[in-house]
Formats: structure tokens, C-alpha cells, sequence
């Protein structure tokens, strides 16, 4: 039943996910082609102007090379293509002259691109090649343009623009850059997808790899220390030391697994669904001192400090919390190279209330530090080889304390030794 719960929450959750994947992925193409005709209209938008102030810079070239005698009854200006203009000047003038006014003109109107041009010459009946004028002031004299000869005209020079295309280009960089910026996203988004799609995959077997093996695994462990019990009765066992002490082994050493066991189940189960907590209200002083009384019967030599005023109360699991706190001092007591001593205390402040759990133990170098929260991560020292686990006594720590919205910290200790400290809010 537990999996069959597990298969439909995870069938939701893909579910939501698909859509919102899809709504994103609808989102980023719509804006992309929005763009992409924004960023067309916007290149027409710019050849219609670039062409309109052509035709006044033309007309200007015009009036000056006529002077003051300048009438015109239709547009001397004729745009013949894209990048083509021929200019009816129906008079004689001076190609020298006209370069001049060409480039005046075109100073003045911005039209900062290449250009060349060519007059016609009446006597030999072709177009003569005039100048190719750069931008950049460099001439270019082998460029060589065609200018094909017109019918009905013969005062007219001719005027191409080579690099139009590339001229209107550059000066929409804003939108290029802003189309190939969505399109870097698009592959990013795309590729994000991808990646926690195939991560989800991957914690989904893990889950089902765990939830399988530990499940697989209580029902023979529960027949050994079944088993055990049994056997820690019986009249041979009762009267042979070394026997008893076999059995107790075997006792103890089950319910350290059988403990592993529920906490990597505990722990698969707030990974898949959340957990689900029964919030109270606790007192912490004599909640604290249950859970000290408890742990003397096992370790006597232990020594626990609790300085908690007695009207302290916090809301929270009880359950887990006592978990929680078990979990912080049972490592101070596996990682004490002496008589352990464990102090706990309290501190509140304007923003909330801190529990602190500060322990003689062998401490934790400063590199690891940042990571002894981490799932099954364990520090490599001496001490670590000498105790048994699978890293994961302080990630469900934090699991817990982030499900009830609290903060967790450590730190080393002047002396010897750590500090845990969790931050309840006060608004929690």
C-alpha cells in the first residue's frame, strides 16, 4: 500500500511538472517569435527610413548642383533598387563638384555607409565610372560596380550603396543581440529541463532502490532478533557467560541495524511525500530531561548539562524533535575521545530562541565543516573508522529541523569540541 501511494503521488507530481514544462517551453517560443518579428518589422522600419533620407540628401545634391534656378515638376530621385538610385539632373555639372555635395549631404543626413557612383557621359554614350567613397574616408579603387545605361536620360548620374544590407544590420545590434540572447535561453531552459527530468528519474530508482532493500531487509532482521530474544532465555545461555554475551552481541548489534534501517526508511519517506508533522507544544527542560535520564541507563559515564529555564515551551513534532536531539548527542558521545560532557542550553534574542548542544568531543576540521550536513557524507579521521554509520544521522537532523522551518548551524569550539545550535523563530 505504502508503494502503491508513493507510484500515484509521484504519477502527480510528473504531471505537474510535464505541465509546467510545457507552459514555460510555449512561453519562451511565443517570446522568441515575437522577437523575431519585432526584429524584422524593426529592419523594414530602417530600410524605410535609411531610403526616405537617401531621396532628401539626393534631392539636396540636386538643388545645390542647379542653384538658384532649381524647379522641378516630378522627383529628379528614382529609387530602382534596393540599393540603386539614379538622379535626373537635366543639366550639365561638374563630377567633381558633385562628390563634393554628395558627401556634404550625406554627412549631414548620417548615412554612414559605403557608397559609389558614376555619371553619365553623353559623348560616348556610357555610364563612366566615378569614385567608390568608404565611411571611413579609404578609397577603393578596385571596386568595380555595374551601372547599366538608362533610356530617355542624359543629364543623370547613378548612386549604389554596396554594404546596405550590412550598414542596417549593425545599426539594429540591440535587437540581434536581444533575439540571440532568448535563443541562449531557449537552449538553456531546454537543457535544464533535461537535466532535472533525468535527475528526477535517477532520485525516483533511488528511492525505490531504497524503499525496496529496506524493507527486504527488516523482515530477516526481525527473525534474528527474534531469534536473539529466544535464545537470551534459554537455560544454556542463561549459565554460560561467554554464550550470553554472544547473544547480547547479536541483540545489540540488530537493533543498531534495525535503527540504521528506519532512519534511511524515515528519511526515504520525507524525500518522496514530506513529512507530515504533529505539531505540540513541549516543554524543553523536562522534554530534555526524559531524554537524559534515557541515555544515563545506557552510558553511564556520559555527563549531560541542561540549563533551560523550566517555562520554556516550543512547538514542535515530538517525535522527530526527541530524534533529533538523540541524534546530536548520540554523535557527541561516538565522536568523544574522553569522558563525554555535553552541555545544553538556551539564548533568545529580538528574532528568535537558540538551542545550543556543546560537546568536549574531537571536533571537526574547518574544510569539512560546511558539509557535515550532507547525506551519507562521513569525515575521514581515526575516529570516524572506529564507528559504525552511513552519514546520515545529520542529514535527518536538518531534514527535520528545515521541515519544522528552523535553522541549524555548528561550529567548532575555542577549547575542544562542537557547538549545534538550532534557531526557532519566534513567529514559528
Amino acid at each position: 500500500m505504502i508503494f502503491l501511494d508513493n507510484i500515484v503521488f509521484s504519477n502527480m507530481e510528473i504531471k505537474k511538472l510535464n505541465i509546467i514544462i510545457s507552459l514555460g517551453f510555449v512561453a519562451i517560443i511565443g517570446i522568441l517569435v515575437a522577437q523575431l518579428l519585432w526584429t524584422r518589422q524593426a529592419y523594414h522600419l530602417e530600410d524605410k527610413k535609411f531610403e526616405q533620407k537617401v531621396n532628401i540628401a539626393l534631392l539636396e545634391v540636386v538643388k545645390k548642383l542647379y542653384g538658384s534656378k532649381a524647379s522641378f515638376t516630378e522627383n529628379p530621385v528614382h529609387n530602382i533598387a534596393n540599393d540603386y538610385y539614379v538622379v535626373d539632373i537635366n543639366n550639365e555639372f561638374d563630377p567633381a563638384i558633385l562628390e563634393h555635395y554628395l558627401k556634404t549631404e550625406f554627412t549631414r543626413f548620417q548615412i554612414n555607409t559605403d557608397y559609389v557612383y558614376a555619371v553619365y557621359n553623353c559623348h560616348s554614350d556610357r555610364m563612366v565610372y566615378g569614385r567608390y567613397i568608404s565611411a571611413e574616408d579609404q578609397e577603393s579603387e578596385g571596386k568595380m560596380i555595374n551601372f547599366p545605361k538608362h533610356e530617355n536620360l542624359v543629364y543623370y548620374f547613378s548612386i549604389r550603396f554596396p554594404d546596405k544590407t550590412t550598414y542596417l544590420v549593425s545599426s539594429l545590434k540591440f535587437w540581434y543581440v536581444l533575439t540571440i540572447a532568448l535563443i541562449v535561453i531557449l537552449f538553456v531552459y531546454v537543457y535544464s529541463i533535461y537535466t532535472i527530468i533525468q535527475q528526477k528519474k535517477f532520485s525516483e530508482l533511488q528511492r525505490d532502490f531504497i524503499n525496496n532493500m529496506t524493507h527486504e531487509f527488516k523482515t530477516p532482521l526481525s527473525s534474528i532478533l527474534l531469534a536473539a530474544e529466544a535464545l537470551d532465555k534459554q537455560e544454556t545461555i542463561q549459565n554460560s557467560q561467554k554464550l550470553k554475551t554472544y547473544t547480547a552481541i547479536i541483540a545489540n548489534q540488530g537493533n543498531k541495524l534495525n535503527h540504521h534501517i528506519e532512519k534511511i526508511l524515515n528519511i526515504a519517506k520525507n524525500d518522496a511525500s514530506g513529512l507530515k508533522l504533529n505539531l505540540q507544544e513541549i516543554h524543553i527542560s523536562s522534554f530534555l530531561n526524559d531524554i537524559k535520564q534515557q541515555i544515563g541507563q545506557k552510558n553511564e559515564n556520559v555527563r549531560i548539562d541542561i540549563n533551560i529555564k523550566n517555562e520554556t515551551t516550543i512547538l514542535a513534532d515530538e517525535f522527530h524533535f526527541s530524534n533529533v536531539v538523540h541524534n546530536i548527542i548520540d554523535n557527541s558521545i561516538k565522536y568523544c575521545d574522553r569522558k563525554p560532557h555535553i552541555e545544553i542550553s538556551e539564548n533568545k534574542d529580538s528574532k528568535g530562541f537558540y538551542l545550543k548542544f556543546r560537546d568536549n568531543g574531537i571536533g571537526i576540521p574547518d574544510k569539512n565543516i560546511s558539509s557535515v550536513f550532507d547525506q551519507f557524507y562521513r569525515i575521514n579521521t581515526r575516529k570516524s573508522d572506529e564507528v559504525s554509520g552511513f552519514g546520515l544521522g545529520l542529514f535527518y537532523v536538518k531534514k527535520i529541523v528545515q521541515q519544522h522551518r528552523w535553522k541549524i548551524s555548528v561550529e567548532n569550539n575555542p577549547d575542544q569540541g562542537i557547538t549545534i545550535t538550532i534557531f526557532i523563530p519566534f513567529q514559528n
